[in-house]
């Protein structure tokens, strides 16, 4: 299956719930009036756009009708799409990798697919031909370390870890000092994800970014943000949370396989103006897809 098709298949979901709703706007209307525009509008709601993002596009789109002088639902459809991509278009959607070692901090709550997330990047980076070391920092959760571990046998990534419970500030500083001995390429840190509006989080969050910017000062990293794509609107909340207290910029959204409101990833872009640089469409390592805007807007409608 080639790349286009894979996120094409991984989107099926939504796009079918989009079918249902935009595809009888398309094809519904025989010209562009009021009425297009209200139906377009909810039914960009309802794919979870968010109802600013919503709004936001259609507003475009009615300015587009007029500059362009479009005349059929197509034509609208056309520039709809142009209309996403540049919402989705917020930044560089490559990893910064510019240093040697790179530092990837991953973050989220419990349960979005945090540490399979890395595992899966693990495996891509290894496989490009990059040492990586993956340090495990959620001492939190029960078997984090473990489940971690596991990744980096199944990718040949080398792992640094404590005993659960262990200070994660202090497994981070093993990690670096470890990195820095045997020539890493790439620092993968896993980080706790307990509820994003306790403050003891935070402030962890704040401890590990400290140690990380004294230990590997001239380090590029990024500070990647992991978000369930079918928790959807709740997931731009997480964002704007984490965004606020730890400097986000960079998003993974998984599980978009299992939902039909892929729309998501439209509204986080457009609402925090940070890249998503990657989305997950399956269980498989190569299923952690790098996204590509134009691709997604394709699949998408």
């Amino acid at each position: 299956m080639g790349f286009f098709d894979k996120i094409k298949a991984g989107l099926s979901k939504t796009r079918d719930a989009l079918s249902s709703t935009l595809g009888g706007v398309f094809t519904g209307f025989s010209e562009i009036d009021d009425d297009f525009y209200d139906e377009l509008e909810e039914g960009l709601i309802l794919a979870d756009l968010g109802v600013d993002t919503a709004v936001k596009a259609v507003e475009s789109l009615r300015k587009a009708v007029r500059a362009q002088h479009l005349k059929t639902p197509e034509e609208a459809k056309t520039a709809l799409k142009e209309i996403l991509v540049d919402m989705l278009n917020v930044g560089d959607t490559e990893l910064n990798l510019s240093t040697k070692p790179a530092v990837i901090l991953v973050i989220g709550v419990n349960g979005v697919g945090k540490t399979t997330t890395i595992g899966k990047l693990s495996k891509q980076l290894v496989g490009q031909g990059k040492k990586v070391l993956l340090v495990a920092g959620d001492t939190f959760r029960a078997a984090a370390a473990d489940q971690l571990e596991i990744w980096a046998e199944r990718s040949g990534a080398d792992i640094v870890r404590q005993h659960e419970g262990a200070d994660p500030a202090s497994v981070v500083f093993d990690g670096l000092q470890a990195a820095k001995s045997r020539d890493v390429d790439v620092i993968l840190i896993d980080t706790a994800g307990r509820l994003h509006n306790k403050a003891n989080l935070m402030n962890e969050l704040n401890k590990i970014s400290r140690i990380v910017a004294r230990e590997l000062p001239e380090a590029s990293r990024e500070v990647l943000l992991v978000l369930d794509g079918t928790t959807g609107q709740n997931g731009l909340i997480q964002a704007k949370q984490f965004q606020e207290i730890a400097g986000v910029t960079a998003i993974a959204l998984t599980k978009l396989d299992g939902t039909a409101k892929g729309g998501i990833v439209v509204a986080v872009a457009d609402a925090l103006q940070i890249p998503v640089k990657f989305i997950g469409v399956g269980e498989q390592a190569e299923d952690l897809m790098p996204f590509n805007a134009r691709d997604f807007v394709e699949a998408l409608i």
